[in-house]
């Protein structure tokens, strides 16, 4: 009886450690076939446009440690579709600091009913300014088809004034559904700016849509500018290497005849916004399946620093 009972114990084992050998190598052909995306290195160069016109820096993060200082972000946690119907749940697993980068990582994953996850952050109530020059160095992902990420501000009064009253300017977003028609998803981008208040079933917005002069999807870091006085918000890209280079954006908000005068909304306190959306209403995509941007893998937008200046 021993006996049996040894060589059936023998069977199972041999069964049992031949299935391990045989998913390892699964595991391992599948690392080959989809191997992690290697986190580039934020530039050495972290000038950006630097103390000009008066400007100077008041409070820069270039991430160089191993952590997020979390005394000056917070990592939002939620899958609300962030007004837009987006399909994204945010993580905090998805928002790491590695390599000089602030990374947000988008993955296909089924998380907490949602089809996939990614990551958001913001400075509310811990860095936030009245005009300035700011700006940030960004690694934009492949957005095609359903990635939308983005660079942002938001009204530091926001809890008493909810959206859109507390103000918004849009530094740079990417993925729209305009791009995706027209085949053009590496370089169409835009700024824009929303305010006021719902009359009538809308509220006052503006936006500005661009195709740059070369792919802003190209594997390599592209600053993105905001000058914002006590006269307008202007938009540039990558004006450390171009520093003549047009506005892709402006916007006056010395206006103050009219309740939905820009001048009522957009001098006070913003706070600092960044996010790699899933799908909604930006890309026009509402359903996973048209979600083509994930389908080789995870894809990630790297920060390399951001700037604050003020005169």
């Amino acid at each position: 009886m021993e006996k049996i009972l040894s060589g059936v114990l023998a069977l199972v084992t041999l069964v049992f450690s031949s299935c391990s050998c045989n998913q390892n190598k699964e595991d391992d052909l599948l690392k080959e076939e989809n191997p992690a995306p290697e986190v580039p290195k934020g530039r050495d160069d972290e000038t950006g446009t630097g103390e000009t016109d008066g400007y100077k820096l008041v409070w820069a993060d270039y991430f160089n440690g191993t952590e997020l200082n979390t005394e000056d972000w917070n990592i939002e946690v939620n899958g609300n579709g962030g007004g837009n119907n987006e399909l994204q749940f945010y993580r905090a697993a998805n928002v790491t600091v590695e390599n000089g980068c602030l990374v947000l990582t988008a993955k296909k994953q089924d998380y907490n009913n949602k089809a996939f996850t990614s990551g958001r952050l913001n400075t509310k109530n811990k860095r936030f300014f009245t005009h300035g020059k700011i700006e940030s160095s960004i690694m934009m992902p492949k957005t095609a088809n359903g990635l939308w990420p983005a660079f942002w501000l938001l009204g530091n009064d926001i809890d008493a004034n909810p959206w859109p009253n507390c103000g918004e300017i849009d530094i740079v977003e990417m993925g729209h559904s305009t791009g995706i028609k027209n085949g053009t998803q590496e370089t169409y981008f835009n700024g824009a700016c929303h305010w006021g208040f719902y009359k009538d079933g809308g509220y006052p917005n503006y936006a500005r849509s661009s195709n740059a002069p070369y792919s802003i999807q190209d594997g390599e870091f592209h600053l993105f500018t905001l000058i914002w006085d006590e006269t307008a918000v202007a938009m540039y890209l990558d004006m450390d290497k171009y520093p003549d280079v047009e506005p892709y954006y402006k916007m006056n908000i010395d206006s103050t005849d009219g309740e939905w005068a820009t001048g009522k909304y957009f001098h006070h306190d913003f706070f600092i916004v960044y996010d790699l959306a899933v799908g909604g209403n930006f890309p026009g995509i509402w359903n996973a399946d048209g979600i083509t941007a994930l389908a080789d893998g995870d894809r990630s937008m790297y920060i390399n620093y951001v700037k604050v200046y003020q005169k």
